[in-house]
């Protein structure tokens, strides 16, 4: 037989082995290792691109540190401060408490960098909630999922890192361009929510007072702190994204480790008085966790890293072999052939939000990113741009089926059968979609906050 007909067998072979369920992580590992062998490649030449990522990457040593501080600020309490500040502003609207859940997707997304654990914690908080408040729990899952899609957006992101790792762009200017798109994103989303809420009448309503919206701002401090710790560190370049990585996982450590002792003192009541009768004294201070608890919340991080490192270290392999088989050319020629710049930007903007219905975003970004964006700079589209019009479109991904991470992730958390989400997911990807194509057709939604522009 062929290479060509031996290429196609495995081929087939792996996408059934995911189909039926197999880590991504293997089954592009058992195709870039049949294809070493097709092509005559030598096997440590395997071994040479994972050594290559894990010892000259610096930039992804951000990625396991912002993962851990999404763990630190959900252990400590942090994030269920922030989720009581947005609905102290939200919750005398129609749909208030659905649209303080995905307000407080947008600011744990901007600690944490990660969609999954945006929806994991926002979800296992408000879901329960909501459904108190009157909300179906369709769509109060379906809110927790959509919400997380965030998380990848605005910054710090984990998928931005990557991007940034593989083009060989700066990315500081990423985590800045990702912000009016996120914020537009989570807007767009609250609109659908809204919208949904009137017309079937869901959520109780709470009047808009002053009292509660400075006591939960109040509470909601070390929060607010630790995101502008990042946002302002790495605007005004006083440290790289890693660096603020670890400056904000220190931050969060110190603050966890203090608090702990004056929550006690308080007797739990900082957490436990219904916001009526909370008092300042008590909103001061978050739950914290105590020294012995940091091994456990990092090997639960590093668990983490541990699935997302060695598929990008042999997706890099993956992208070699591509282009010895002319993937890349062939992709490149359908692409450019399609005419002129609107053409060539939605043609892309397709296949990104095709490959994101069947795949997570981390493998989109590594087989599709070093494809698309140098096609998208030669029709003259800024690379800043186009990464951020890639990665909102491969987030949208999150919550399209068949694979929908971040509805499988809300899934779990709340209960709710995966299929029955399915519905309720629909404004908000109409909603996102909508965004998504504003932030293609406006240039300075991406560009307007980078510095020197």
């Amino acid at each position: 037989m062929t290479d060509g007909t031996w290429i196609t067998l495995i081929s087939v072979g792996v996408t059934c082995l995911f189909i039926l369920g197999v880590p991504v992580f293997l089954v592009i590992a058992y195709w870039v290792i049949g294809c070493s062998f097709v092509l005559g490649l030598p096997l440590d030449n395997i071994g040479t691109a994972l050594s290559d990522v894990f010892t000259d990457g610096f930039a992804l040593l951000a990625m396991p540190l912002f993962i851990l501080t999404g763990d630190l600020i959900n252990r400590s309490g942090i994030a269920r401060r922030l989720s009581d500040f947005a609905y102290s502003c939200l919750g005398w609207l129609r749909g208030g408490l659905a649209m303080a859940s995905l307000a407080a997707c947008g600011l744990f997304a901007a600690i944490s960098g990660s969609n999954s654990a945006t929806t994991a914690t926002i979800g296992s908080m408000l879901h329960p909630e909501m459904v108190k408040g009157g909300y179906d729990e369709r769509f109060s899952a379906a809110t927790a999922a959509a919400g997380g899609t965030v998380g990848i957006i605005i910054p710090p992101s984990i998928i931005f890192i990557v991007y940034g790792f593989l083009m060989n762009l700066p990315i500081s200017d990423l985590f800045v361009a990702g912000i009016i798109p996120g914020a537009l994103m989570v807007l767009g989303m609250q609109f659908a929510c809204w919208i949904l809420c009137r017309i079937n009448g869901w959520g109780h309503l709470i009047p808009l007072q002053l009292n509660r919206v400075l006591k939960t701002a109040f509470g909601a401090w070390l929060g607010f702190f630790a995101i502008g710790l990042v946002l302002w560190g790495i605007y005004t370049g006083k440290f790289s994204p890693t660096e603020a990585a670890g400056v904000t996982v220190g931050f969060c450590i110190i603050v966890g480790v203090i608090c702990l002792p004056l929550h006690k003192f308080l007797g739990g009541k900082a957490e436990d008085r219904p916001h009526t009768e909370k008092t300042y004294r008590d909103m001061l201070v978050v739950q914290g966790f105590s020294i012995t608890e940091i091994p456990s919340i990092t090997m639960r991080s590093a668990q983490i890293t541990g699935i997302l490192a060695p598929l990008i270290a042999i997706s890099v392999v993956m992208q070699q072999i591509l282009s010895i088989l002319g993937a890349q050319q062939f992709i490149g020629d359908f692409v450019t052939g399609m005419g002129g710049y609107y053409a060539v930007l939605f043609t892309a903007m397709i296949i990104v939000f095709v490959s994101g219905m069947v795949l997570e975003s981390l493998p989109v970004t590594i087989i599709l990113a070093p494809i698309l964006a140098p096609i998208a700079h030669s029709i003259g589209v800024e690379p800043v741009q186009f990464a951020v019009i890639f990665l909102v479109g491969a987030s949208i991904g999150f919550i399209t089926p068949p694979y929908g991470l971040n509805l499988y992730v809300a899934s779990g958390v709340t209960g709710v059968p995966y299929f029955r989400l399915l519905p309720f997911t629909v404004p908000y990807l109409v909603a996102l979609i909508s965004v998504w194509i504003i932030v293609a057709l406006v240039p300075e939604l991406s560009t307007f906050l980078l510095p020197n522009r």
